[in-house]
């Protein structure tokens, strides 16, 4: 493990998160406050700042805007980072962004024309707590992956936090990184997504092998991303699942 000094992190959410996150090391949930200990709960924490931008902000003048035949709706996202995007070393900021980002687009509403009936409500509150921690995941310009904690893996995190077997822990993933799987859903996503400062990619092949995902910079070496990742995926995939309790085997 690479690690760096830093305080814990603490930060209390609008909602209260499932006490089962306690399985894993380092992280303790206690109703909505939320407490990590980086030395204990990352794999690999090189980089102690973030980039985000206000969500509200976001609300407010980017996820109504429409692209254009001059201006993608990457470049609408791109243009308001970098007019808006604030480097921060506050993770608690993070999260609370991050949670936002994903109670938007974790929403009920999508469920009716989602398509697939196996997901359910409680499914989304799931995806929306697992991919608020992994915001806090980072990946440099050049591709470097500085940041990587237990929730990178998804489908062995949520097996350990919410007793899933491996074909619901997929298909939540397969949810997650597909932008639902629809381009009005993917679009809504690049817009939300502007808020933790960058676009939602993934490592993963055409299904879920537990290649992870982040929230990467515009312009991040994706070529350097890949190589970084195939170093390091099994050894850490092994000790997430070492924390499963014998009921959820």
């Amino acid at each position: 493990m690479t690690t760096i000094d830093t305080a814990t992190i603490t930060v209390e959410l609008p909602d209260a998160f499932d006490p089962r996150w306690n399985r894993l090391p380092g992280i303790q949930v206690d109703g909505r406050r939320i407490t990590i200990d980086p030395a204990e709960y990352f794999f690999r924490f090189e980089s102690s700042t973030w980039l985000v931008a206000d969500w509200e902000l976001v609300k407010a003048q980017l996820l109504d805007v429409d692209e254009t035949t001059e201006s993608a709706v990457e470049q609408l996202a791109l243009d308001f980072i970098k007019n808006h995007g604030e480097s921060t070393s506050d993770a608690a900021r993070v999260l609370a962004t991050a949670y936002g980002v994903y109670s938007y687009l974790f929403r009920e509403e999508h469920l009716a024309g989602l398509g697939m009936p196996q997901i359910t409500a409680d499914h989304l509150r799931m995806l929306r707590e697992a991919a608020t921690l992994m915001a806090l995941n980072k990946v440099e310009l050049n591709g470097h992956i500085s940041n990587v904690g237990p929730c990178w893996f998804f489908p062995a995190a949520t097996s350990v936090v919410f007793d899933l077997d491996e074909a619901t822990g997929g298909m939540l993933d397969e949810v997650y990184h597909g932008g639902w799987f629809n381009e009005h859903r993917r679009i809504e996503s690049i817009k939300a997504h502007a808020a933790l400062g960058g676009r939602l990619v993934h490592g993963c092949q055409s299904v879920p092998d537990q290649s992870g995902g982040v929230v990467a910079p515009y312009g991040a070496s994706m070529a350097n991303f890949r190589d970084d990742l195939a170093e390091f995926k099994t050894g850490w995939i092994e000790q997430v699942y070492v924390h499963r309790v014998a009921a959820a085997e």
